[in-house]
């Protein structure tokens, strides 16, 4: 009887070499890049389809879980989710998620949740092979026929076939990110290839691997999930046990040192949609080799990438170039250094800006909020209320705020009072004011806020109550 298949969606990273798309609090797997959906919502639809609807294992930081919940929920896909405190690379997550499914002991399919794969046949075909090899007991991971010798990439070079029809090989040796030279070598072998992050093992076999090969990963993730507390639906961690793994790539810990790696070659198109450049690779272009999205005037222009969200962005005269142009923040680069945009994120951090972590739109459990304008002690935003849900029962010490409706119904809570408040009223809440904003009604709930004071940082709140168990 074939061994059932789970697929484990790991949902990390800040994916930093997409900004300012990109940033910390919304990463690229919550993106519509590729497609009309995100990158995580195309990896669940993708893995449910090639695993027979097994509904997957989640693993994601507690910041992103009502993003992954959510989005998860839009493409009727319930998932069990796992909730690092911290990141611990994928070594932990992958434990994590195998004692999860200990017990049934079934093949887990490993898929980041931030590539884009084309040619869903064959992808299902792939991880139909790479299954019956894990199901004898191999550690499989998928190599992707690599198109060019790109030093941005791991390899693997296939040893000797494995018996049986699945047409899968020996791993002989993984190499990280050669030199451009080194990988023209391996590529000319006809037996190297990609190394695409994604994999399929027994759950008691990587088990058995990682207490073997990373003892410290396994007795760290062992703790953190029985220390685990079920948190609205999401199952928090342990947070000291898990911060006490090693972190480390399920690569270095397991597949490079276990004698029982195997590799599938994949037929699929894959990207790891990993730079600007690579989203220029993967988007349709016009005859100068330009990609272009959102409002944009291309004139005497090849090669390019150009990606808006909002204002017209023309170009004249150009060539090779990465354009991105966010509400807050604009890129310019060549596209041959696209790789190197994190050097600006980087740069970002050191100089202690948060271009990098919010955008002007920042999501919220209970809906989001956009900053409209600020000066010197004022602030205004635009809030949205999704229906049902309520701002936590909170005060700020260091200032006051003015909530005007634009649209729906609120109920607010100010001080010892609660008001119902339609389209154009509003409503004062002084400084140390107890308050909360509620919406009660089947629409979402719009609001414009004005914020007044000396410091009207997100740390000044105090909360007494919230629906959401947050700190």
């Amino acid at each position: 009887m074939a061994r059932s298949v789970v697929p484990v969606i790991l949902c990390g990273g800040s994916g930093s070499r997409l900004w300012p798309v990109s940033r910390q609090l919304l990463p690229k797997q919550f993106l519509p890049l590729v497609t009309g959906r995100s990158l995580l919502q195309d990896t669940a639809l993708r893995a449910r389809e090639a695993a027979g609807g097994a509904a997957p294992v989640v693993v994601c930081n507690e910041a992103h879980r009502f993003l992954v919940n959510d989005q998860l929920a839009e493409v009727g896909i319930a998932a069990r989710i796992l909730l690092e405190p911290e990141g611990r690379s994928t070594a932990a997550a992958v434990a994590v998620a195998a004692i999860a499914c200990e017990a049934d002991d079934p093949v887990l399919l490993v898929l980041p949740s931030d590539h884009a794969i084309r040619g869903i046949d064959a992808f299902r075909d792939a991880v139909r092979r790479a299954a019956e090899v894990a199901a004898q007991g191999m550690l499989v991971t998928f190599g992707i026929r690599a198109a060019k010798p790109d030093s941005g990439f791991g390899y693997i070079e296939r040893g000797e076939a494995l018996p049986g029809p699945a047409g899968a090989f020996k791993v002989a040796r993984f190499l990280e990110k050669p030199s451009e030279d080194k990988a023209r070598e391996l590529i000319a072998t006809g037996r190297a290839y990609w190394n695409s992050g994604m994999f399929a093992f027994g759950a008691r076999r990587v088990l058995e691997e990682l207490g073997r090969l990373a003892p410290a990963v396994l007795q760290a993730s062992r703790a953190a999930m029985q220390g685990a507390a079920s948190d609205l639906g999401f199952t928090r961690l342990a947070r000291e046990a898990f911060l006490a793994s090693p972190s480390e790539a399920i690569d270095r810990a397991v597949m490079e040192k276990t004698p029982h790696a195997a590799v599938i070659p994949a037929e699929f198109d894959w990207s790891d949609v990993g730079s600007w450049g690579a989203l220029w690779e993967l988007a349709e272009k016009d005859a100068a080799g330009n990609a272009a999205r959102g409002d944009v005037r291309l004139q005497d222009t090849r090669g390019t990438l150009v990606y808006g969200e909002g204002r017209l962005v023309a170009t004249l005269g150009v060539d090779d170039l990465i354009i991105v142009d966010s509400d807050d923040a604009l890129l310019v680069a060549d596209r041959s250094k696209s790789q190197e945009v994190r050097e600006v994120v980087e740069d970002l951090k050191r100089s202690k800006r948060t271009e990098h972590i919010n955008h002007t739109r920042v999501y919220r459990p209970w809906g989001y909020y956009e900053q409209v304008d600020a000066g010197e002690r004022f602030q205004v935003k635009r809030l949205m209320i999704k229906p049902g849900h309520a701002l936590s029962l909170q005060l700020h010490r260091r200032r006051a705020e003015h909530w005007v409706v634009v649209s729906g119904k609120a109920r607010v809570t100010r001080g010892e009072d609660t008001l119902h408040l339609a389209e154009n009223q509003s409503t004062y809440i002084p400084v140390g004011t107890k308050h909360r904003l509620e919406n009660p009604g089947t629409e979402p709930l719009l609001i414009i806020e004005v914020q007044s004071g000396g410091y009207l940082g997100e740390d000044d709140i105090e909360r007494f109550e919230d629906r959401y168990n947050r700190t």
